[in-house]
């Protein structure tokens, strides 16, 4: 058997888990749609790029094993997605290097997220290039920078959310805080930039008007990816006696931070934006029971026949405990992507986000285990969320755990896409 004929082979074995083999399959005969990844696949959140690779790896070779893209002939008839890799090492400057890179190579699609500072200046670059290039227009597509300005102040035509912004996962999580009378004391941590500014000052007005008993102890922004020790940092939270802990640390900087909270036996709660995978659970271990809530629009232990299979389909396909992170968000923007063209008949950028606006995803292409719809007002997705606390794999309701460690994630609390939804202020030029 040849390399080739096993990768199908496997692959069609993940997606038959999942039910996604259409009889369309490897049935492309038009040029390949290409979407340009800009991440940092290097540098100090390198691992967190990674993740979002193998993510989007996963989406695209399933669309493709149903048969691609289906367009009508005089627009390719059915084409393959090809996922360009471009490693912005972390950086702003080199994202936006990458970005001309990108649309030199004919990328009409940009996918980018671990950096709500560098979707802004993405959104500007594009829109500048496509006005002063019509003829080689790109959409931006972004799965994680939930800086609330993107879809507000700073939103464009050209840029579509499809993670939940940060007032979004902020009113999940501060409304089950609210619930925990035992928390009299908190302390908010988080990265020195847009995101993390953001969150600390946001979480700050939510928590005033829903717990005004609530005392915050501490309010500390650090460095974004330069601490390798965060002991003074946990040292303080520790002495400050906060019985809880709000962070939108993501990547190592989040790892660091719940590893030196265990080394000091810190037995606070952390309300987090990112606490289930990356290595967090396995780096604060047993202390981490019933003390490391996440927020996210979907996690493993879900608990639907069509939760698992999508979940063991992902883990059929990537093994290796360490790359166990996936994401509904991010397989659903390209079904969105995908399901847009289609409408459009065209894979034309500036036709395809016409056709994504208002579109309503079913979850079908999923196995039916995740829906949203992209609001036209502000190019933001409107989808379910789930507040989760960590707990010991084989409990009820933790069939799985995350990345090897024994330690999965159990739903706390559910809130439905038209309760996550929040108004907007965006005033979009459209095109």
């Amino acid at each position: 058997m040849s390399c080739k004929q096993f990768f199908r082979r496997h692959l069609s074995k993940s997606l038959l888990a999942l039910g996604l083999v259409a009889s369309g399959a490897w049935a492309q005969t038009g040029e390949p749609i290409r979407l340009a990844l800009i991440e940092g696949l290097s540098g100090p959140f390198g691992n967190a790029g990674e993740a979002v690779f193998r993510n989007l790896v996963w989406a695209t070779e399933r669309v493709n094993a149903r048969g691609g893209v289906k367009l009508p002939a005089a627009a390719g008839g059915h084409r393959p997605l090809q996922l360009l890799r471009l490693d912005s090492k972390g950086n702003t400057e080199e994202a936006l290097s990458m970005l001309r890179s990108a649309v030199d190579q004919q990328a009409g699609f940009i996918l980018q997220g671990n950096s709500s500072a560098t979707a802004a200046a993405l959104i500007d670059a594009l829109n500048k290039h496509n006005e002063r290039e019509p003829q080689r227009r790109a959409l931006f597509l972004n799965y994680s920078a939930v800086d609330p300005a993107l879809t507000n102040e700073k939103c464009s035509f050209w840029h579509f959310r499809f993670d939940a912004h940060a007032d979004m996962r902020l009113a999940a999580l501060t409304d089950e805080l609210a619930q925990d009378r035992g928390v009299q004391k908190i302390y908010l941590i988080g990265q020195d930039y847009s995101f993390g500014q953001h969150v600390l000052k946001k979480g700050r007005e939510m928590i005033a008007a829903k717990r005004p008993d609530m005392q915050i102890v501490g309010d500390e922004l650090h460095p974004v990816g330069r601490v390798k020790d965060f002991l003074p940092y946990v040292s303080k939270i520790k002495a400050s006696g906060a019985q809880a802990v709000l962070t939108g640390n993501w990547g190592n900087d989040l790892t660091l931070l719940v590893r030196a909270a265990r080394d000091v036996g810190l037995t606070a709660r952390f309300y987090t934006f990112y606490g289930n995978g990356l290595g967090a659970p396995a780096a604060i271990g047993e202390a981490g029971l019933d003390r490391v809530l996440a927020v996210a629009e979907w996690h493993p232990n879900v608990g639907t026949p069509s939760s698992d299979r999508f979940y063991e389909a992902f883990r059929a396909r990537f093994p290796k405990p360490e790359d166990d992170y996936v994401h509904a968000r991010m397989q659903a923007m390209i079904e969105v992507l995908v399901a847009a063209m289609e409408k459009a008949r065209t894979a034309d950028p500036t036709a395809v986000a016409r056709a994504m606006e208002g579109l309503k995803y079913d979850g079908k292409t999923l196995g039916g285990m995740h829906a949203g719809q992209m609001r036209a007002a502000d190019h933001q997705f409107i989808q379910p969320l789930y507040v989760s606390v960590m707990k010991k794999a084989g409990v009820p309701g933790v069939r799985f755990d995350n990345e090897g460690s024994g330690y999965g994630f159990r739903t706390l609390r559910f809130v439905e896409a038209a309760r996550a939804e929040q108004p907007h202020q965006c005033r979009m030029k459209r095109f």
